[in-house]
């Protein structure tokens, strides 16, 4: 069977809607959640491929986040032993970082729902190409400029980069696949926690395009699956000592 290895930042964002495709393969996962105390495993090898999450900070604000450089390395060897990795939101942004890219200008937030546009970069990329004209809801804090020879194969209307793919093993994604309506509550809600002025509004535009939004969601983990081999199961190294919790919230058609 194969296992996922999935770094969690904050209390409110898991797997959500991805979860479903990811059982529906008989594709298993655990979570490794260093925002609550766990330490970040050296190397994943023992899994089949590497996820990295949405989170409420800045990937560059140690004060919030001092995991950060531990998971960079283990970015960094799971992209060396060329197995599959997948960074959404929080995550998008840290492989972009570990891939050149440089931090922008401190903005607290960027949220909004916008047209996905596959990008000349990604004509022939599964993912680019399952996303092409729908909407889709970009959420992350903090931004990353990347580097003239890293191209962007998914923008959004104004042409701010959504989608890259650094190898032919990783993609870093600023749109949100996972995200279910029950989860922007959950955030709300979430102590500490500082978001949009409009995240209501962003919240009544995730119930209003809900049954689109699980089709595109549907369609992003099937590029996944196609572009990263993700049902292939790869040897796996002994579990010895790797501080990860299984997963305790399971997803389904729900808001």
């Amino acid at each position: 069977m194969n296992t996922f290895l999935v770094v969690q930042h904050s209390h409110s964002e898991f797997l959500g809607l991805v979860e479903n495709q990811l059982h529906s393969r008989g594709i298993g996962f655990v979570y490794c959640r260093p925002f609550a105390g766990d330490a970040v495993p050296a190397g994943a090898l023992a899994f089949d491929a590497l996820w990295l999450l949405g989170g409420a900070f800045a990937v560059d604000d140690d004060l919030h986040c001092p995991w950060v450089k531990s998971e960079r390395r283990l970015l960094q060897s799971i992209q060396r032993a060329r197995r599959p990795v997948v960074g959404i939101g929080f995550g998008g942004l840290l492989v972009a970082w570990t891939a050149g890219a440089t931090p922008c200008a401190p903005t607290l937030h960027h949220a909004y729902w916008t047209t996905a546009r596959m990008a000349p970069a990604g004509r022939d990329d599964p993912l680019a190409q399952a996303v092409d004209g729908r909407r889709v809801l970009v959420m992350h804090e903090g931004a990353m400029d990347l580097p003239p020879d890293l191209l962007p194969i998914v923008v959004d209307e104004a042409g701010r980069w959504l989608a890259i793919r650094p190898d032919g093993m990783t993609y870093g994604l600023l749109f949100r696949p996972e995200i279910k309506p029950g989860m922007i509550e959950d955030m709300i809600m979430e102590e500490g926690r500082e978001l949009p002025e409009d995240i209501g509004e962003l919240l009544e535009e995730s119930r209003r395009c809900w049954a689109d939004w699980q089709v595109t969601a549907d369609r992003i983990a099937g590029a996944l699956v196609d572009a990263l081999g993700l049902m292939r199961e790869r040897r796996k190294r002994p579990v010895i000592g790797l501080a990860v919790r299984p997963a305790d919230k399971r997803g389904d058609n729900t808001e």
